[in-house]
């Protein structure tokens, strides 16, 4: 029982509902009769309306349920698709047919007129609109609705019955929206689309969907392709919304041609369409309004009365004070008058005071003293003079009273100067610094307090018979050995000028070193690819008998290694001379040098390959080529006189490397041409160079790669440099003939720079084709210096 009773409930609400349905047309279908009987015209002059061009509708929702009202207001569901549509129209087929049955004849004949009318007047028009005829049967009449669905979804109809016709609807104000107009494919709205590049995603649609990406964007190169290759590229736009290219019709781009040329984008307006007057000029008789005024129109207000007594009142006590009118004159100031400090312009600080005026004296008086008086001599010198010679401007001239005093001719060439005056006064004062050129120049020690320095030339040592190459001096300071051009090595006393041994060797020298270490007598000597290491027999004999034995003793190995150079034991002829050891380089030898300890020798090699400097042990007689490839056309070479270092100069720096751990130290760049010449002082931290645009470089180690100081005092190149052993002396010599010796205190002080300090220049050598000083060295002991040059003499400085 339960059961059945369940089952009968919606079988009566669902009866209910029809019943109601079917009452409520009844009502709609007699209020249309009342309204249609109001409106009784002939069935012959109906106006016939025609089916305007429209899109078709998205759809409509035509249940059996749906009123006439529905239906005339335009009123439909947007959201229904092209299913719906088929099915109502299949529904007011069904209608239309079952009215034809019931109401005869009469109401055929009504829907073939109606049908043959609308085939006429569609005739010829695209088929994008659907006629939609939906019939109603009531008491012995038939209402026939007709109505066009458009693209917007609303229904514009016409309802009729035989006989009467009714008046067109009212048009729908907000039928037409921009809303519409807008793409509902993506939903993000108005908003950024960069704020999406970061996402897989470019936005949702209508059911909150992500809408993503192209898998694959296009690159430049797609962007070519498609331009060359798709002949519509150029009316196909990218739509960023959705992220798909658009293809633009015709009208489309018709429609831009014409915004992009001013034009308006309606081609059927009419910009130039005649000007309606809405308000005519003509006086009309009736007035518009027949209201009488009111009373309070020509009644005084109180209320404006109170605020004018209020505002009497503020007057009176002085609360409103009236506006002052404004000075329209211009306001001038003299630029020049005012020299008051409170002044604006005395505040200025670049303010300028105007130039005072002379004030008047005895002589511009009419009745000046007779000493004023000029005579006529100095009346006709004043008058020979120039203008601006002139002590005065005019001439003194006494008159008997002040009557008789004419007009001052010059009066108004003066004002015009005293006006050029004001005019041309700079306007700016310039801050002028007041400095003596002294206080520019660095204040230096006097040079006799930087004694002892060589001042004078004591000695020349005349023999070679070219130019002298080089010099070097014994470590006891008593011997002086020279190599020249004229292919002889010559022994000198250092104190007697006398030479003591000329040994000829097989070429001109190059270069000669005494060996620094006291208990050995050896002179390192280079000529050609040579290089001989020379015992002098000048020393004591037990010193020089000391060295034979020493290299005497030298065992040779069981395995000879294969070395870039050759040793040899020089001949009965050659020992003779003094020669011990000759070294045979590949390459001509252009400078050689000891270490401190006497055991190592460096020599370098004219040659711009890989083997241009090599060191040689003489203990061992074994050299080696300590570099792999050298940087650059190397120049000199030099030892450190302390620590395991050597210094390599090649034309614009020099290198510093460390022979222990074999690495490059420090790269000090000269800042100069050509490197010529280089030594190192004592102390082992400071460095000096020579070049050949004659600048000299004093290198400190502990600041800076840079140069600390460079000397321009030589005129001509420079050809070599020297450091003294003991006092704070370095010399260079030049080939302008000048020996100039200089001052440098190397400080213990870490954070006090040398003192560097020229004392002497000195001249002697006299130039020999185009050179002057070759070589200059200090005495070990003695403030001496020595030079070479190219007059083939050797002269002493003390």
């Amino acid at each position: 029982m339960h059961a059945v009773s369940k089952s009968s409930e919606p079988r009566k609400t669902a009866k209910m509902s029809k019943s109601r349905e079917k009452n409520t047309k009844r009502r709609v279908v007699e209020d249309d009769e009342d309204q249609l009987d109001l409106f009784k015209e002939n069935k012959d002059e109906a106006p016939q309306k025609q089916v305007e061009k429209d899109g078709p509708s998205d759809g409509e929702d035509s249940d059996d349920s749906d009123s006439e009202e529905s239906v005339f207001s335009g009123l439909e569901d947007s959201g229904s698709d092209s299913e719906d549509s088929e099915e109502d129209e299949e529904d007011f087929e069904e209608e239309a047919s079952s009215g034809d049955e019931n109401q005869g004849e009469g109401s055929s004949g009504l829907k073939t007129k109606q049908e043959l009318s609308f085939t006429k007047k569609t005739q010829g028009k695209p088929q994008r609109e659907k006629l939609l005829v939906k019939e109603k049967t009531t008491a012995g009449k038939t209402v026939v609705l007709k109505g066009v669905a458009k693209d917007n979804g609303t229904v514009q109809g016409e309802k009729k019955s035989k006989g009467q016709a009714i008046p067109p609807p009212q048009v729908d104000e907000y039928e037409h929206d921009t809303s519409d107009e807008e793409d509902i494919r993506n939903t993000v709205g108005n908003v950024p689309m960069e704020w999406y590049q970061d996402y897989p995603h470019i936005g949702y649609d209508l059911e909150g969907k992500k809408i993503f990406k192209p898998i694959r964007n296009k690159d430049e190169l797609d962007e070519f392709l498609d331009k060359m290759e798709n002949p519509d590229y150029w009316r196909t736009v990218h739509d960023k919304m959705t992220s798909t290219d658009i293809r633009l019709t015709d009208e489309q781009i018709s429609l831009v041609h014409r915004l992009q040329s001013g034009q308006f984008g309606d081609v059927n307006f009419n910009e130039y369409e005649p000007y309606i007057d809405f308000f005519s000029g003509e006086t009309m008789i009736h007035p518009v309004t027949n209201r009488p005024q009111d009373k309070r129109s020509f009644i005084p207000s109180l209320i404006e009365k109170e605020k004018v007594s209020k505002m009497v009142h503020a007057i009176k006590m002085g609360w409103i004070k009236p506006r002052k009118p404004k000075e329209s004159d211009l306001q001038f100031y003299d630029l020049w008058a005012k020299e008051d400090p409170n002044a604006i312009l005395g505040r200025h600080k670049m303010h300028v005071p105007a130039p005072k005026m002379k004030l008047p004296g005895h002589e511009e008086s009419y009745n000046p003293p007779p000493e004023y008086l000029l005579t006529e001599e100095e009346r006709l010198a004043w008058e020979q003079q120039d203008p601006e010679d002139r002590k005065l401007s005019f001439l003194p001239q006494k008159f008997s009273c002040l009557r008789s005093v004419p007009a001052y001719s010059r009066f108004i060439h003066e004002r015009f100067e005293r006006c050029l005056d004001l005019y041309l006064c700079p306007r700016q004062r310039k801050m002028r610094v007041n400095v003596d050129p002294e206080d520019l120049i660095p204040k230096l020690p006097k040079p006799r307090d930087l004694q002892p320095f060589p001042t004078i030339q004591s000695l020349i040592y005349r023999g070679h018979s070219s130019l002298v190459r080089c010099i070097s001096l014994s470590p006891s300071g008593q011997w002086l050995a020279s190599g020249s051009d004229d292919c002889t090595v010559r022994l000198w006393e250092v104190s007697t000028g006398r030479c003591m041994k000329t040994v000829e060797v097989g070429g001109a020298v190059r270069s000669i070193v005494w060996n620094p270490n006291p208990a050995i007598c050896l002179v390192a000597v280079c000529f050609n690819e040579t290089v001989v290491l020379l015992n002098p027999y000048l020393a004591d004999k037990l010193v020089y008998n000391a060295t034979d034995q020493l290299i005497a003793s030298y065992v040779e190995p069981e395995e000879e290694r294969p070395q870039p150079v050759q040793w040899q034991v020089p001949e009965i002829e050659d020992s003779d001379k003094g020669f011990r050891l000759i070294i045979t380089h590949p390459k001509s030898v252009k400078q050689v040098t000891w270490h401190s300890k006497g055991d190592y020798l460096a020599s370098v090699l004219s040659d711009n390959s890989n083997m241009q400097v090599l060191i040689h042990q003489v203990s061992k007689r074994r050299s080696q080529n300590p570099f792999r490839k050298n940087k650059g056309l190397v120049q000199c070479v030099s030892f450190h006189p302390i620590r395991p270092y050597f210094f390599v100069a090649s034309q614009r720096c020099v290198r510093v490397y460390n022979l222990i751990k074999q690495e490059l130290m420090k790269k000090l760049m000269a800042n100069c041409k050509w490197i010529s010449s280089m030594a190192i002082h004592p102390g082992g931290d400071n460095v000096i160079c020579g070049s050949y645009d004659s600048r000299l470089s004093w290198f400190d180690l502990d600041l800076s790669t840079k140069p600390y100081k460079v000397l321009r005092h030589h005129k001509k190149a420079l050809r070599g440099v020297a450091f003294h052993k003991n006092y704070p002396l370095f010399a260079s010599g030049s080939d302008d003939g000048s020996v100039i010796v200089c001052h440098g205190m190397v400080y213990n002080d870490l954070l006090q720079n040398p003192l560097i300090v020229p004392v002497k220049v000195l001249k002697g050598h006299t130039l020999t084709h185009n050179l002057g000083v070759l070589d200059v060295a200090f005495h070990p002991t003695q403030p001496w210096v020595f030079s070479s040059g190219a007059d083939a003499t050797i002269r002493l400085f003390t």
